[in-house]
C-alpha cells in the first residue's frame, strides 16, 4: 500500500543504509538525463517488493518510492506510475508525479511531490475521540468516493490509509471544511470509461462503513446517503440491504485474514517454537519476558496460583505473570486417540485463542486472549493451554443464590443474555456448551468463557439448530 507520504510505521533500516544519502536516477524517455536526489528518512520498506523515501530534491520536499527487479515489482512501478497520470487528467488529487527512472543498480524508481500538511483519514479518524467528528470525516469521504466512482476511478483496496487529507494537521484530530482529500497507492486503482455501476459502488460504500458499530444502523445510514446523494440515485430499502449484506462480507473477510495474522509473528503477535512447544504471545503480554522460560515453567507457576478447577479434562489457575492478573486453562492429555485427533483438528486452547479474537473483534464480550500454548510429543498434540485477562465477576449459576439481588436485576440479565445471544446469531455464531457456569456476570453485562466447542455456521439453517440446542442449553 502506498502511504509513502505520511507513514507513520518506520521499518527497520538495514545496517548499511546511512542517513542522509544521495540517489541517482536517470531519467526514461526523451528527456533522458540524471536526477539526484537527498534520501533522509526511510518512511516503508516491503521486503523484496519496495521501498519510500522522504527526501529533498531540487530545494522540494519529495517521496521517492524504489522498486525491486521482481515481475510483479516492475508491474507494480507502470501500475503507479500511469495510475497518477489519469488521476490527473480525471481531475482526482493525487501526488503530483515529477519523474521516474532507473537508479544505477537498474531498480525502477518513481519521484513525486510530497503533499505537506497533510496526513492520512486513518491516522485523523483514530486520534479523534468525539463519534460525531468520525462520522462527518467518513461522510467527507463517501463524498469524495461518490465523486471518483462518477468519473470511473474504482480503488480496489480500499480504506482509510488510501486517503490523505490535505490541510493544516489539527491537534485534535479532525477534518477542517477547507481540507482536500488526496488519493493514494494509484496501482491498486482501476481505470473505467463510464461511472462505477450500481451493485460495485454499494460495495465498496459497504466497506467504508465497516468501521461502524454494527447496531448504530442511524449513523451507518447518514453516511450511505450522503454517497448516494453524491451520485445523484435514490436511496431505496433496497440498496440498504444489499449494503447490509455487504457489509457483512467484508467483516467475514477481514476477519477471517485477520485470524491468519494470529498464527503467525507479526507487530501484534510472536509465534514461537521450540523444544517441543508451539505458542502464539501476544506482543504486549510478553514483552520483557523470556518466552521459553515461561513455557518450561508454566506448570510449575499454575500450581503455584490460585486453582479454580483441577479436572480429568482440564486444570484452571489464577495468576499473576509480568504485571497482570491472569487465567491459564491447561487441556490435559487424555490418551493416544485423544491426542491423535486434536493433532488432525485444531486443539482446544488453539479453537479458543481463535475464538476468543473473533469475538473481540466483533465487539461480544469474552475475557481477553493472551496467549495459546501446544505441546507435541512423537509429533502429536499431547497438553495445551489457554492463557486470558482475568475478567471480575460471578458465574451466572451463582447470581440467584447471590445476597441483594432483585427481581429486576435479575431481569435486567436475562434482557442483556438475550442481546448477547442476539449479537452471535447476527454472525450465525452457536457457542456450543452455554451452561450457565460458562457465563460471568459483571457490571458491564454477560461475557462469554469457554470457546472450544464455539462454531460459524456458513448456513443457515445448521446456526439455528444449534442455537436452539443453546437456548436449551441456557434455559437448563
Amino acid at each position: 500500500m502506498s502511504r509513502a507520504s505520511q507513514s507513520s510505521v518506520v521499518e527497520t533500516i538495514p545496517a548499511h543504509r546511512r542517513f542522509p544519502f544521495e540517489l541517482s536516477i536517470r531519467l526514461r524517455g526523451r528527456n533522458a538525463g540524471m536526477e539526484r536526489v537527498l534520501c533522509k528518512a526511510l518512511l516503508r520498506a516491503i521486503p523484496n517488493n519496495r521501498e519510500v523515501f522522504d527526501a529533498e530534491w531540487n530545494n522540494k520536499a519529495v517521496i521517492v518510492k524504489v522498486f525491486s527487479q521482481r515481475l510483479v515489482s516492475r508491474i507494480r512501478f507502470r501500475r503507479e506510475w500511469g495510475g497518477l497520470a489519469k488521476l490527473g487528467r480525471r481531475g482526482i488529487n493525487a501526488p503530483k508525479p515529477l519523474f521516474c527512472g532507473k537508479t544505477a543498480k537498474g531498480k525502477l524508481a518513481i519521484v513525486t511531490e510530497k503533499v505537506a500538511d497533510s496526513q492520512t483519514i486513518a491516522e485523523v479518524y483514530r486520534k479523534q475521540a468525539d463519534k460525531v467528528k468520525q462520522v462527518e470525516l467518513l461522510i467527507q469521504v463517501a463524498t469524495e468516493l461518490a465523486r471518483q466512482h462518477e468519473k470511473g476511478v474504482l480503488q480496489k483496496d480500499l480504506h482509510l490509509g488510501n486517503f490523505l487529507l490535505n490541510g493544516p494537521a489539527s491537534p485534535k484530530g479532525y477534518a477542517e471544511a477547507g481540507d482536500k482529500i488526496v488519493m493514494l497507492d494509484p496501482a491498486e486503482i482501476r481505470f473505467f470509461h463510464r461511472p462505477i455501476g450500481r451493485k460495485k459502488s454499494v460495495s465498496q460504500l459497504a466497506l467504508l462503513t465497516n468501521k461502524l458499530d454494527s447496531k448504530d444502523v442511524e449513523t451507518a445510514r447518514s453516511v450511505w446517503r450522503e454517497y448516494f446523494n453524491g451520485r445523484k440515485w435514490q436511496f431505496r430499502e433496497s440498496d440498504e440491504q444489499l449494503l447490509r449484506k455487504e457489509a457483512a462480507r467484508h467483516k467475514r473477510n477481514w476477519l477471517r485474514r485477520a485470524l491468519r495474522k494470529c498464527l503467525r509473528t507479526s507487530k501484534k503477535f510472536l509465534r514461537i517454537k521450540k523444544d517441543g512447544y508451539t505458542a502464539v504471545f501476544n506482543g504486549q503480554f510478553i514483552a520483557g519476558t523470556e518466552p521459553i522460560d515461561f513455557l518450561r515453567s508454566i506448570d510449575e507457576l499454575m500450581e503455584k496460583g490460585v486453582i479454580l478447577k483441577r479436572g480429568n479434562t482440564s486444570f484452571v489457575s489464577r495468576l499473576a505473570f509480568n504485571g497482570r492478573d491472569i487465567v491459564i486453562k491447561r487441556y490435559n492429555h487424555k490418551g493416544f486417540f485423544h491426542s491423535l485427533r486434536h493433532t488432525l483438528k485444531k486443539t482446544r486452547a488453539k479453537q479458543s485463542w481463535l475464538y476468543g479474537h473473533r469475538l473481540t473483534w466483533l465487539g461480544i464480550p469474552t475475557p481477553k486472549p493472551l496467549a495459546y500454548i501446544e505441546q507435541r510429543k512423537g509429533g502429536l498434540a499431547w497438553k495445551s493451554y489457554l492463557i486470558t485477562e482475568y475478567v471480575e465477576g460471578q458465574k451466572l449459576c451463582n447470581l440467584p443464590e447471590s445476597d441483594g439481588v432483585t427481581r429486576q436485576r435479575r431481569s435486567d440479565v436475562i434482557r442483556e443474555l438475550m442481546g448477547l445471544l442476539d449479537n452471535l446469531g447476527q454472525y450465525r455464531i452457536s457457542h456450543g456448551d452455554l451452561k450457565h457456569s460458562n457465563i460471568l456476570i459483571t457490571n458491564n453485562g454477560p461475557v462469554l468463557t469457554d470457546l472450544d466447542a464455539m462454531k460459524v455456521h456458513r448456513l443457515n439453517w445448521t446456526y439455528k439448530k444449534r442455537r436452539i440446542k443453546d437456548k436449551e442449553r441456557l434455559i437448563r
